[in-house]
């Protein structure tokens, strides 16, 4: 699956003369590293922000504050500001965006082990998306780079 999409999202980037950017939590750059295992990558990735801390998600993405505080750092608000964050600190014209309980710990009745917002960020548009992923941590994390970046090619074709 991956084998298909990352050239796919890279070609779409090519055409469009666009640059992709990541900015990632509880995936850990494996969006990033993924996307620079392909041959040509560098003609449209940019870069990436690991951002684990709220901090990081405050200072180098522009994630409000109230978006953490009032929302939680695993929530639709702080994807979608995570998503424009890294295209505005990146220069690019285009951000995904995780965050997330990878698990075996850290979850809640509310956002139980395996939930992940994710966030893309496409020419000026922005949309999330929350989903409940099932297994290990390493499990959750590969479920959350496929689910991102199929999502990402759809957002894509559709700019």
């Amino acid at each position: 699956m991956i084998d298909s999409i990352v050239p796919a999202i890279g070609e779409i980037l090519v055409k469009k003369g666009w640059t992709l950017g990541t900015a990632e939590s509880c995936t850990g750059g494996l969006v990033a590293a993924t996307l620079t295992d392909f041959s040509g990558s560098s003609a449209w990735f940019s870069g990436a922000v690991v951002a684990y801390s709220n901090e990081i998600k405050m200072s180098l993405l522009h994630v409000p504050e109230e978006a953490i505080m009032e929302h939680g750092a695993v929530s639709e608000a702080t994807v979608r500001a995570m998503a424009e964050g890294v295209c505005r600190t990146l220069g690019t014209d285009a951000g995904v965006s995780l965050s997330g309980i990878a698990g075996p710990t850290g979850g809640t009745p509310d956002k139980p082990v395996g939930t992940v917002w994710m966030g893309w960020h496409v020419h000026g548009k922005t949309h999330a998306e929350c989903f409940l992923f099932s297994g290990n941590r390493m499990e959750v994390k590969q479920q959350s780079l496929e689910k991102a970046l199929e999502h990402l090619l759809n957002y894509l074709k559709q700019a």
